[in-house]
């Protein structure tokens, strides 16, 4: 197993910026979270505003991370991350002199824009620069840290509102891009390779496959999976990965080779990945629900409680690598899917009398089944790729990231919301026409609800929890059930542990002895 003390001064100073500098991306994604209502009552945003000040940054990311990837490839992985990490500070500091609603969704796209050149650069700067037998650990403990920023983020940002306004937060965000940006300076660049050509139609229509998958996962929780609008947004992602496809199997230089997909370690990483994100990411915003309404917790003790799951991912992450070099990335995708299928399977036996030690122990199995597999999967998905396309490779991965998340928010979002609907529905024709439908929208409207009511509405707020958690139960259940269903099917596709070369005769290197005559 490869330690971080056989690196050198320079690779250890690479991998620190570059686990910093995803650190800061994926902490901006969940960092707002706890500010929303701040944000509200300070700007007059409404609801969807508060919902696009968050979704305008995801979705500006997910959009552009392969074409930025592609674009440091082209130019240079240095001048990538440099370039993003000063667009993401100066689209961060906007909010603290332009605070309108609309001015902030602009800037949040914009921070958007620079997390996408950024969040590639650090992965293909990594692997371009360490040497193969080393790259496992790097990839490893880049993919352990990156699987917790989102925890770094929300806990960060409530320490500082803790002591501050909102604003801090984005004060935050600019420094550390800065800081970051003035360290990228020392990074070398990563260039020798030769630099393939642009492919603007491939970065085109990936921009759009990907921008409208992640809308229609964005509006199917609010609208309904089967709206007129998701059902076309659905469709308008599917037209467009079919154009992509076309495209890049015609182009000389394709952006991204398709065929690479049909690689087993590149396919089953990348499909891996997704899974990892979708149950990480809808479990959070499940569970964070959960410590808030169903507890009691404040925004920030809610987020200190999440934070323990970051030990094992990280742990697990560094060995992962190491452990898949041995058994094969068959073997460590399967059993770190189960795990996290296993996880949700646990988490669906909560009800309204589980405390906080009877969510925890179900996180930290599923932060463990992450870190098992998450940084194999990365390692096979730029294992899979020329070393020129490293920065498409890395953002293959980091789009698989963005996607899973946004998908795994909305299935996990409309299945509780399916079934708190059909607990709830018992009560509403008992209650004022007035109070029907915010008891009926979500447990924090039946709450309000409830407190303003008086003592004489606990049977309503006990009610509703039930409601809740049986949409907790039902959510868990069928999504624990779906990843183990993916699990073998992954594992069915995914390569199992590589035969070692066999040496070469020794005979056969010998040069031929001249013989007497």
């Amino acid at each position: 197993m490869t330690s971080t003390q056989h690196l050198s001064a320079a690779q250890r100073w690479l991998l620190a910026l570059s686990c910093l500098a995803v650190t800061l991306v994926i902490a901006s994604m969940a960092a707002l979270y706890t500010a929303l209502p701040e944000i509200a009552a300070a700007t007059g945003a409404s609801q969807r505003q508060l919902t696009w000040i968050v979704d305008g940054y995801t979705l500006t990311l997910a959009c552009l991370v392969l074409p930025a990837g592609a674009l440091g490839d082209r130019f240079g992985r240095r001048k990538m991350l440099i370039g993003g990490l000063i667009a993401f500070s100066a689209a961060s500091a906007l909010p603290l002199v332009l605070d309108d609603p609309v001015w902030l969704i602009a800037a949040r796209a914009a921070a958007g824009v620079g997390a996408a050149l950024v969040m590639p650069s650090t992965l293909s700067l990594l692997t371009a620069s360490f040497p193969e037998e080393r790259r496992g650990a790097a990839i490893g403990l880049w993919a352990g840290i990156a699987g917790a920023g989102a925890v770094l983020g929300i806990v960060g940002s409530g320490l500082l509102l803790s002591q501050w306004s909102w604003l801090s937060i984005f004060v935050a965000m600019t420094v550390a891009g800065l800081a970051l940006g003035v360290g990228a300076f020392t990074v070398p660049e990563s260039m020798d390779q030769a630099r393939p050509a642009l492919d603007p139609l491939g970065a085109l229509t990936a921009a759009l496959t990907v921008g409208l998958v992640v809308i229609a996962a964005i509006e199917a929780p609010e609208r309904g999976w089967l709206d007129p609008l998701v059902l076309a947004l659905f469709a308008g992602g599917v037209v467009a990965g079919a154009l992509f496809t076309l495209i890049e199997l015609r182009v000389a230089n394709p952006m991204l080779d398709v065929r690479l997909f049909a690689d087993r370690g590149f396919g089953s990483g990348t499909a891996a990945i997704t899974i990892q994100f979708l149950i990480s990411f809808g479990t959070f915003m499940v569970l964070v629900q959960f410590l808030q309404l169903i507890l009691g917790y404040a925004p920030l003790l809610s987020a200190i409680a999440i934070a323990p799951m970051m030990v094992p991912m990280v742990a697990v992450s560094a060995v992962s690598p190491w452990l898949a070099d041995r058994i094969g990335l068959r073997w460590t995708t399967l059993t770190g899917l189960v795990v996290l299928g296993a996880s949700m399977l646990v988490m669906s036996r909560l009800g309204t009398g589980a405390g906080y030690l009877d969510a925890l122990w179900p996180l930290l199995i599923m932060s463990a089944g992450i870190g098992l597999c998450t940084a194999p999967a990365t390692t096979a998905i730029i294992a899979g790729t020329p070393e020129e396309k490293h920065g498409v490779a890395a953002a293959v991965n980091d789009a698989a990231r963005e996607i899973g998340a946004a998908i795994g928010i909305a299935i996990m979002g409309s299945l509780l919301a399916a079934g708190y609907s059909e607990r709830i529905a018992p009560a509403l024709p008992r209650l004022p026409e007035a109070a029907r439908e915010p008891v009926s929208d979500s447990l924090a409207a039946a709450l309000q609800v409830a407190e303003r009511a008086g003592p004489q509405a606990e049977p309503l707020a006990a009610f509703a929890k039930d409601a809740f958690m049986h949409g907790v139960q039902q959510a868990a259940l069928v999504v624990g059930c779906l990843t183990l269903a993916a699990a073998f099917l992954i594992a069915l596709w995914a390569p199992g542990r590589s035969k070692p070369s066999l040496p070469q005769p020794v005979t056969a290197e010998l040069e031929p002895v001249a013989t007497p005559n």
